[in-house]
């Protein structure tokens, strides 16, 4: 009974630190969550929450003396009845699938080929970089310098190679090319930054793995195949998703060059929102496609999350 009265002092003396130390833990993690739960709420929540509000109003861009009146889901019941708004978001899908396969292509390609020990390795990568550094308004204006029509460099490329027999292309002004010319420029600005990442997952695939397929006799091509391609793998899953996302926000490339059309073959979800918020007037309309969007990002960030666990990420 002594030994046990002498040794509960000890044990609660002994819970005592452990107990300053969990709580010295915790307010350390919470020191640490901090910032970023408060620029979250500061700029994704409360602006989400302000966004969804005034889409449920008939808010307009500048003050009129007609009040502002709560009107439910009617922008969103309207958006949904535009027939421009389904444009849009096919146009946008369309954009997503042709940029896939083209943007991510040219920076795997690239950052296999940078990989090698090259001469002047690191001076290229530097430049193949350049684009995605490059202000989108002045990639805009080089591009729409190329694209000029009829007499723009590289419709003057195209009849020399064809020897006249192709003539030159409206490139922006035919609905059949624009959006493919926005592709093209979208996918040589944006890149290098695929081409970083692709470059960062091939430095973390150990040599032992490349010294083990010779040793069993792969070649090159399988070496690819059975080393590197299975390496790269949440690259390649991460890749597509930030690609993806992007895509979803195009704006800017057709607000310079196109302005939606012609005849609505760019009109992309956020041109149709500034659009309806600046042009119009329609705040609460333009709110209403911001939510939608923001619900369409939301869920391909959800995909994103059960690609990641499935291929254990």
């Amino acid at each position: 009974m002594t030994l046990q009265q002498s040794a509960l002092p000890t044990t609660m003396a002994a819970a005592r630190p452990a107990s300053r130390r969990d709580k010295s833990r915790l307010y350390q993690e919470i020191g640490m969550l901090a910032p970023a739960v408060i620029l979250l709420t500061i700029f994704l929540i409360v602006p989400f929450l302000l966004s969804f509000w005034t889409a449920m109003t008939n808010q307009p861009l500048v003050p009129r003396p007609t009040p502002v009146r709560f009107i439910g889901f009617n922008n969103f019941l309207r958006i949904l009845r535009d027939d421009l708004f389904w444009t849009s978001l096919w146009n946008v899908s369309r954009f997503t699938l042709w940029i896939l396969p083209i943007q991510c292509g040219l920076a795997f390609a690239t950052a296999l080929l940078l990989h090698q020990k090259l001469p002047f390795r690191n001076f290229f990568r530097g430049l193949f970089f350049l684009p995605a550094i490059t202000s989108m308004v002045v990639v805009c204006v080089i591009w729409g310098t190329l694209f000029q029509y009829p007499t723009g460099p590289l419709n003057q490329v195209i009849g020399f190679l064809s020897g006249g027999s192709i003539q030159p292309v409206d490139w922006l002004g035919d609905p059949d090319w624009a959006m493919f010319s926005i592709v093209l420029l979208s996918a040589w600005q944006a890149y290098g930054f695929q081409m970083i990442v692709y470059l960062a997952g091939l430095q973390g695939i150990p040599d032992e793995l490349y010294d083990a397929a010779r040793i069993d006799g792969a070649n090159a091509f399988q070496r690819f195949w059975h080393v590197t391609m299975p390496g790269l793998r949440p690259t390649h899953v991460f890749v597509l998703v930030i690609t993806t996302i992007q895509a979803f926000k195009l704006y800017t490339q057709v607000a310079i060059l196109t302005q939606g059309g012609p005849k609505s073959s760019t009109e992309t979800v956020v041109h149709y929102m500034v659009r309806s918020g600046f042009e119009e007037q329609k705040l609460g309309h333009a709110s209403a496609v911001s939510v939608i969007l923001f619900l369409i990002v939301l869920v391909i960030a959800l995909l994103q999350r059960q690609l990641l666990r499935r291929y254990d990420v």
